[in-house]
């Protein structure tokens, strides 16, 4: 017998050229900073990272009650750092959100708002130097050491 409502989603991860910049007396900044602090969110985060999921596949792939994924989803949303992106049903016909992140990577800049100019002039001159590519990937790579660092 065939599906009326569509059981899986074909959603995937997109990213955009402009990472959105936040700094240390951005209100959102407090905002990410908090929602990724539970090893959990953070796993989440990883998680969707790689492909947009459901709740439950979430709860599922993490050993996590759908409860406490749950949780930490609408944190995360609320921090703007993912979005649902789809909606699909479960074999018993309910309606469940497909979660990715946020098209926009997000930079977070130790500095004050004050600082922005020169954080701005930096990356431009670095950028003549080596290409846009070059900083994605290095600032990728900064970025991933430091918080695998813990």
């Amino acid at each position: 017998m065939a599906r009326l409502l569509p059981t899986q989603t074909d959603a995937t991860v997109e990213r955009s050229d402009t990472p959105a910049v936040l700094s240390l007396d951005d209100n959102a900044t407090r905002d990410v900073i908090e929602a990724l602090s539970s090893e959990t969110a953070y796993e989440i985060f990883r998680l969707l990272n790689e492909k947009p999921a459901t709740p439950s596949r979430i709860a599922e792939q993490l050993d996590q009650s759908i409860q406490n994924v749950t949780y930490h989803l609408e944190k995360l949303e609320s921090a703007g750092v993912i979005a649902v992106t789809d909606t699909c049903y479960s074999e018993k016909g309910r309606e469940m959100n497909v979660f990715v992140v946020s098209e926009d990577p997000t930079l977070l800049f130790l500095g004050t708002e004050d600082d922005r100019p020169s954080l701005k002039r930096a990356f431009k001159s670095f950028a003549s130097l080596l290409g846009p590519p070059s900083i994605l990937l290095a600032a990728g790579e900064s970025i991933s050491q430091f918080v695998t660092a813990e």
